[in-house]
């Protein structure tokens, strides 16, 4: 997942609000399979963590 995040982290890190840095360190804290799981779309996003920021990281891992 590294590899995954760390692209559009370095992609979009210089555009992040505080709030949105805050939200990728929890992303950080979810087990990979799961992560892995939902930026596929092979499973629903949780609620909590189904938002505008998780949307784009989605949106750009699908475009690359």
């Amino acid at each position: 997942m590294d590899i995954v995040m760390g692209r559009f982290v370095d992609a979009e890190i210089a555009r992040f609000s505080d709030d949105e840095m805050a939200e990728l360190e929890r992303l950080i804290d979810v087990p990979d399979p799961e992560l892995y799981a939902w930026i596929t779309g092979e499973q629903p996003v949780d609620a909590e963590f189904d938002t505008p920021l998780f949307r784009r990281w989605q949106a750009f891992h699908q475009a690359g």
